[in-house]
Protein backbone atom coordinates (compact mmCIF):
# COMPACT_ATOMS: atom_id res chain seq x y z
CA UNK A 1 0.00 0.00 0.00
CA UNK A 2 1.33 3.56 -1.18
CA UNK A 3 0.81 6.09 1.88
CA UNK A 4 1.14 9.82 0.63
CA UNK A 5 2.98 12.37 2.94
CA UNK A 6 -0.35 13.41 4.19
CA UNK A 7 -1.27 9.97 5.61
CA UNK A 8 -3.53 9.44 2.85
CA UNK A 9 -3.68 6.15 1.47
CA UNK A 10 -2.47 6.73 -2.63
CA UNK A 11 -5.02 3.95 -4.54
CA UNK A 12 -7.70 6.35 -3.09
CA UNK A 13 -6.09 9.59 -4.38
CA UNK A 14 -7.97 11.77 -7.41
CA UNK A 15 -5.10 10.72 -9.28
CA UNK A 16 -5.44 6.66 -8.79
CA UNK A 17 -9.06 6.82 -8.60
CA UNK A 18 -8.89 8.54 -12.08
CA UNK A 19 -6.81 5.65 -13.51
CA UNK A 20 -9.38 2.67 -11.90
CA UNK A 21 -11.96 4.88 -13.78
CA UNK A 22 -10.10 4.90 -16.92
CA UNK A 23 -9.08 1.21 -16.98
CA UNK A 24 -12.82 -0.22 -15.77
CA UNK A 25 -14.34 2.25 -18.63
CA UNK A 26 -16.79 0.15 -20.54
CA UNK A 27 -15.77 1.77 -23.25
CA UNK A 28 -12.05 1.22 -23.04
CA UNK A 29 -10.48 -0.45 -26.35
CA UNK A 30 -10.36 -4.24 -25.26
CA UNK A 31 -13.39 -5.56 -27.07
CA UNK A 32 -15.74 -6.17 -24.79
CA UNK A 33 -18.60 -4.55 -27.30
CA UNK A 34 -18.46 -7.52 -29.13
CA UNK A 35 -19.67 -10.09 -26.63
CA UNK A 36 -23.20 -10.17 -24.43
CA UNK A 37 -21.72 -12.98 -22.31
CA UNK A 38 -24.43 -15.36 -23.06
CA UNK A 39 -27.10 -13.17 -23.49
CA UNK A 40 -28.18 -13.00 -26.59
CA UNK A 41 -28.66 -16.92 -26.59
CA UNK A 42 -30.84 -16.45 -23.52
CA UNK A 43 -33.05 -13.95 -25.19
CA UNK A 44 -33.69 -16.31 -28.29
CA UNK A 45 -34.12 -19.55 -25.86
CA UNK A 46 -37.03 -17.17 -23.57
CA UNK A 47 -34.33 -17.64 -20.25
CA UNK A 48 -34.14 -13.60 -20.39
CA UNK A 49 -37.88 -11.86 -21.33
CA UNK A 50 -38.12 -8.42 -19.47
CA UNK A 51 -36.00 -6.51 -16.70
CA UNK A 52 -36.87 -8.97 -13.83
CA UNK A 53 -35.37 -12.20 -15.10
CA UNK A 54 -32.70 -9.64 -16.80
CA UNK A 55 -31.56 -8.58 -13.21
CA UNK A 56 -31.62 -12.39 -11.91
CA UNK A 57 -29.60 -13.20 -15.24
CA UNK A 58 -27.10 -10.74 -14.72
CA UNK A 59 -26.84 -11.28 -10.77
CA UNK A 60 -25.89 -14.82 -11.61
CA UNK A 61 -22.87 -13.72 -14.14
CA UNK A 62 -21.73 -11.71 -11.11
CA UNK A 63 -22.46 -14.40 -8.61
CA UNK A 64 -20.36 -16.77 -11.16
CA UNK A 65 -17.60 -14.42 -11.60
CA UNK A 66 -16.76 -13.90 -7.86
CA UNK A 67 -16.87 -17.64 -7.32
CA UNK A 68 -14.94 -18.38 -10.31
CA UNK A 69 -12.65 -15.82 -12.11
CA UNK A 70 -12.23 -13.08 -9.30
CA UNK A 71 -10.72 -15.55 -7.23
CA UNK A 72 -7.78 -15.86 -9.43
CA UNK A 73 -7.79 -11.96 -9.83
CA UNK A 74 -7.08 -12.03 -6.48
CA UNK A 75 -4.74 -14.74 -6.27
CA UNK A 76 -3.20 -13.30 -10.01
CA UNK A 77 -2.81 -9.45 -8.06
CA UNK A 78 -0.42 -11.32 -5.07
CA UNK A 79 2.01 -12.82 -7.67
CA UNK A 80 2.08 -9.65 -9.45
CA UNK A 81 2.50 -7.63 -6.10
CA UNK A 82 5.60 -10.51 -5.77
CA UNK A 83 6.34 -10.41 -9.89
CA UNK A 84 6.09 -13.90 -9.49
CA UNK A 85 5.50 -14.86 -13.23
CA UNK A 86 5.76 -18.68 -12.93
CA UNK A 87 2.53 -18.55 -9.89
CA UNK A 88 0.90 -15.82 -12.54
CA UNK A 89 1.22 -18.72 -15.50
CA UNK A 90 0.07 -21.25 -13.44
CA UNK A 91 -2.93 -19.42 -12.65
CA UNK A 92 -3.68 -18.33 -15.89
CA UNK A 93 -3.58 -21.94 -17.21
CA UNK A 94 -6.51 -22.84 -14.65
CA UNK A 95 -8.68 -20.11 -15.36
CA UNK A 96 -8.60 -20.93 -19.20
CA UNK A 97 -8.89 -24.76 -18.17
CA UNK A 98 -12.45 -23.64 -16.35
CA UNK A 99 -13.73 -21.99 -19.90
CA UNK A 100 -15.52 -25.57 -21.39
CA UNK A 101 -17.28 -23.57 -24.05
CA UNK A 102 -14.93 -22.02 -27.23
CA UNK A 103 -16.44 -18.90 -27.07
CA UNK A 104 -16.28 -18.39 -23.08
CA UNK A 105 -12.00 -18.98 -23.86
CA UNK A 106 -12.16 -16.74 -27.14
CA UNK A 107 -13.72 -13.47 -25.24
CA UNK A 108 -11.46 -14.35 -22.27
CA UNK A 109 -7.92 -14.87 -24.15
CA UNK A 110 -8.81 -11.84 -26.82
CA UNK A 111 -10.20 -8.99 -24.17
CA UNK A 112 -6.85 -10.29 -21.98
CA UNK A 113 -4.36 -9.71 -24.89
CA UNK A 114 -5.81 -6.58 -25.86
CA UNK A 115 -6.19 -5.30 -22.12
CA UNK A 116 -2.01 -6.58 -21.16
CA UNK A 117 -1.20 -5.04 -25.02
CA UNK A 118 -3.13 -1.32 -23.90
CA UNK A 119 -0.92 -1.81 -20.80
CA UNK A 120 2.26 -2.34 -22.05
CA UNK A 121 1.27 1.00 -24.10
CA UNK A 122 0.05 2.86 -21.04
CA UNK A 123 1.31 1.99 -18.27
CA UNK A 124 4.74 0.30 -19.28
CA UNK A 125 5.98 -1.52 -16.46
CA UNK A 126 8.37 -4.51 -16.73
CA UNK A 127 5.96 -7.41 -15.73
CA UNK A 128 3.52 -5.71 -18.41
CA UNK A 129 6.14 -6.50 -21.30
CA UNK A 130 7.06 -9.74 -19.85
CA UNK A 131 3.44 -10.70 -19.69
CA UNK A 132 3.01 -9.81 -23.02
CA UNK A 133 5.76 -11.81 -24.51
CA UNK A 134 4.45 -15.11 -22.24
CA UNK A 135 1.51 -14.53 -24.50
CA UNK A 136 3.16 -13.87 -27.60
CA UNK A 137 5.28 -17.03 -27.09
CA UNK A 138 2.45 -19.21 -25.82
CA UNK A 139 3.38 -19.87 -22.31
CA UNK A 140 0.31 -18.74 -20.96
CA UNK A 141 -3.34 -18.05 -22.67
CA UNK A 142 -3.71 -14.94 -21.11
CA UNK A 143 -7.00 -14.64 -20.07
CA UNK A 144 -8.69 -11.37 -19.31
CA UNK A 145 -8.75 -11.32 -15.19
CA UNK A 146 -5.02 -12.04 -14.91
CA UNK A 147 -4.09 -8.96 -17.44
CA UNK A 148 -6.49 -7.14 -15.19
CA UNK A 149 -4.30 -8.02 -12.30
CA UNK A 150 -0.97 -7.58 -13.17
CA UNK A 151 -2.20 -4.04 -14.84
CA UNK A 152 -3.72 -2.95 -11.24
CA UNK A 153 -0.68 -4.44 -9.47
CA UNK A 154 2.15 -2.85 -11.10
CA UNK A 155 0.24 0.36 -10.40
CA UNK A 156 -0.24 -0.39 -6.61
CA UNK A 157 -4.24 -0.53 -6.94
CA UNK A 158 -5.26 -2.72 -4.75
CA UNK A 159 -7.01 -5.65 -5.86
CA UNK A 160 -10.40 -4.55 -3.75
CA UNK A 161 -10.09 -1.95 -7.33
CA UNK A 162 -9.48 -4.70 -9.46
CA UNK A 163 -12.24 -6.63 -8.60
CA UNK A 164 -14.58 -4.01 -8.95
CA UNK A 165 -13.77 -3.48 -12.57
CA UNK A 166 -14.18 -6.75 -13.48
CA UNK A 167 -17.74 -7.25 -11.86
CA UNK A 168 -18.81 -3.82 -13.25
CA UNK A 169 -17.33 -4.83 -16.72
CA UNK A 170 -19.71 -8.23 -16.51
CA UNK A 171 -22.71 -6.35 -15.39
CA UNK A 172 -22.02 -3.43 -17.92
CA UNK A 173 -20.92 -5.81 -20.44
CA UNK A 174 -24.55 -7.68 -19.99
CA UNK A 175 -26.98 -4.57 -19.97
CA UNK A 176 -25.16 -3.18 -22.91
CA UNK A 177 -25.82 -5.85 -24.62
CA UNK A 178 -29.49 -6.17 -23.99
CA UNK A 179 -29.88 -2.51 -24.83
CA UNK A 180 -29.58 -3.82 -28.14
CA UNK A 181 -31.19 -6.94 -27.89
CA UNK A 182 -34.87 -6.55 -26.18
CA UNK A 183 -36.79 -4.31 -24.91
CA UNK A 184 -35.67 -2.33 -22.18
CA UNK A 185 -34.97 0.97 -21.06
CA UNK A 186 -31.86 2.78 -20.27
CA UNK A 187 -33.47 3.54 -16.64
CA UNK A 188 -34.15 0.23 -16.00
CA UNK A 189 -30.85 -0.90 -17.20
CA UNK A 190 -29.19 1.66 -15.03
CA UNK A 191 -31.66 0.74 -11.57
CA UNK A 192 -30.12 -2.61 -12.36
CA UNK A 193 -26.85 -1.63 -12.44
CA UNK A 194 -27.50 0.63 -9.47
CA UNK A 195 -29.12 -2.53 -7.35
CA UNK A 196 -26.06 -5.27 -8.06
CA UNK A 197 -23.71 -2.70 -7.38
CA UNK A 198 -24.58 -2.73 -3.96
CA UNK A 199 -24.24 -6.62 -3.69
CA UNK A 200 -20.07 -5.76 -4.34
CA UNK A 201 -18.63 -6.19 -0.62
CA UNK A 202 -20.44 -9.04 -0.18
CA UNK A 203 -19.02 -10.97 -3.33
CA UNK A 204 -15.79 -9.46 -2.80
CA UNK A 205 -15.77 -10.69 0.40
CA UNK A 206 -16.86 -14.15 -1.15
CA UNK A 207 -13.51 -14.13 -3.71
CA UNK A 208 -10.94 -12.70 -1.20
CA UNK A 209 -11.25 -15.40 1.55
CA UNK A 210 -11.69 -18.56 -0.99
CA UNK A 211 -8.20 -20.64 -1.78
CA UNK A 212 -7.42 -21.05 -5.57
CA UNK A 213 -8.61 -24.34 -5.57
CA UNK A 214 -11.94 -23.35 -4.62
CA UNK A 215 -11.98 -21.66 -8.18
CA UNK A 216 -15.45 -22.96 -9.63
CA UNK A 217 -16.68 -23.43 -13.42
CA UNK A 218 -19.58 -25.29 -13.25
CA UNK A 219 -21.89 -23.29 -14.78
CA UNK A 220 -24.78 -25.15 -17.11
CA UNK A 221 -27.21 -23.06 -18.14
CA UNK A 222 -24.00 -20.88 -19.32
CA UNK A 223 -22.49 -23.61 -21.51
CA UNK A 224 -25.49 -24.68 -22.69
CA UNK A 225 -26.44 -21.31 -23.82
CA UNK A 226 -22.80 -21.18 -25.24
CA UNK A 227 -23.38 -23.98 -27.46
CA UNK A 228 -26.72 -23.21 -28.89
CA UNK A 229 -25.01 -19.83 -29.78
CA UNK A 230 -22.21 -21.20 -31.56
CA UNK A 231 -24.84 -22.66 -33.99
CA UNK A 232 -26.99 -19.68 -34.06
CA UNK A 233 -28.04 -19.02 -37.85
CA UNK A 234 -28.09 -14.99 -36.87
CA UNK A 235 -25.69 -13.51 -34.37
CA UNK A 236 -24.69 -10.31 -33.10
CA UNK A 237 -22.64 -10.73 -31.06
CA UNK A 238 -19.21 -13.06 -30.80
CA UNK A 239 -20.33 -14.74 -27.47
Amino acid sequence: MIIENDGVDASRSPAFLSRMLQFGDSMFPIGAFAFSSGLESAIQEGVVTDAATLRAFARTALEQAARGDCIALIAGHRAATAGDVDTLVRIDTRVYARKLSDEARTMSVRMGKKFTEMGVEVVGAPLLHAWRECIETSITPGCYPIALAINFAVQDLPASQAFVVHQYGVATTILGAALRLMKVSHIETQKILYELTGQTDGMYATAAAARLSDMAGFAPLTEILAAIHTRAHVRLFMN
